[in-house]
């Protein structure tokens, strides 16, 4: 197990990630120091990110399609109890917010909840744990190893582009290139108050991202700065962990049904047309 000078080194190398890019040398490789990292620049991959997240993602629909092969109209089990509830409540969530019509409405919402939720229960496991398994596997005491990845501004903002994409494309689609940007020109005060409409609808529209990607990637900071101040108590810190993290459980689910929430209410604006004023 590393040695760490004091708290400050120990929280600062866990809140490091796993950089993969450029050396200063001209060659390619992992950072081993925090000097190594910020050299890299914009043309680097945050690794621990990547593979954390598509780790994830491949659980999330091997449990699914497994509990989908083995679905019976009998005495369901536990995981396809648990299977059953998450897709009646996305639907259920659905129906409530979104008044339009596209098939890829529920499959993106129930992903999004899923995805995000599993991403966001990384942050229960004690902050050490993953991190010496990776330098156990890599034989570095000093690797980098950040194992949630919606503390990842990258992951978060990357989830928050895809919808923005989604949100314009289907705008364009259902209302027509005219029709998206008279939005922005001629609502809400009509077409007499068009530089005020400008002003107004252009920034909160480019807010959705920004906002998407902020809130889920700002809590899930948070929780993990907690965990990490915990764990410098040493090894009775498991009772307030376990403290912490039933409080957090709240707060990890909330993020990734409010993520869902939020992209089922920008797509619902994408696919109705404002009203007249």
């Amino acid at each position: 197990m590393p040695e760490y000078d004091n708290g400050a080194e120990y929280i600062g190398h866990h809140l490091g990630f796993l950089k993969y890019g450029k050396l200063s040398d001209g060659s390619w490789g992992f950072a081993h120091s925090v000097e190594e990292a910020n050299a890299m620049g914009f043309w680097s991959i945050h690794v621990d990110s990547m593979l954390m997240s598509l780790l994830l993602g491949v659980i999330f629909m091997g449990l699914f399609y497994m509990v989908a092969r083995k679905a019976s109209s009998g005495v369901p089990t536990g995981l396809q109890n648990a299977v059953e509830f998450l897709v009646e409540m996305v639907q259920g969530t659905i129906k409530n917010t979104f008044f339009g019509k596209n098939d890829l409405i529920g499959p993106l919402s129930l992903t999004i909840f899923c995805w995000i939720f599993m991403m966001n229960l990384m942050d229960l496991v004690p902050v050490d744990w993953i991190p010496l398994l990776a330098q156990f596997i890599a034989q570095d005491n000093h690797l980098y190893f950040k194992a949630v990845p919606t503390t990842d501004i990258n992951i978060t903002a990357g989830f928050a582009i895809s919808v923005f994409i989604l949100v314009i494309f289907y705008s364009i689609k259902i209302k027509g290139m005219g029709g998206f940007l008279g939005e922005f020109a001629f609502h809400p005060f009509g077409k007499w108050a068009l530089p005020l409409n400008l002003v107004m609808e252009i920034p909160s529209f480019l807010a959705k991202p920004v906002s998407l990607a902020l809130r889920l990637y700002g809590n899930l900071f948070a929780g993990e700065m907690i965990f990490l101040v915990i764990a410098l108590v040493g090894w009775v810190q498991l009772p307030l962990h376990f403290a912490w993290a039933v409080f957090h459980i709240l707060i990890i689910t909330l993020q990734a049904y409010l993520f869902m929430m939020l992209t089922i209410v920008y797509l619902n604006q994408a696919h109705t047309k404002p009203e007249a004023h």
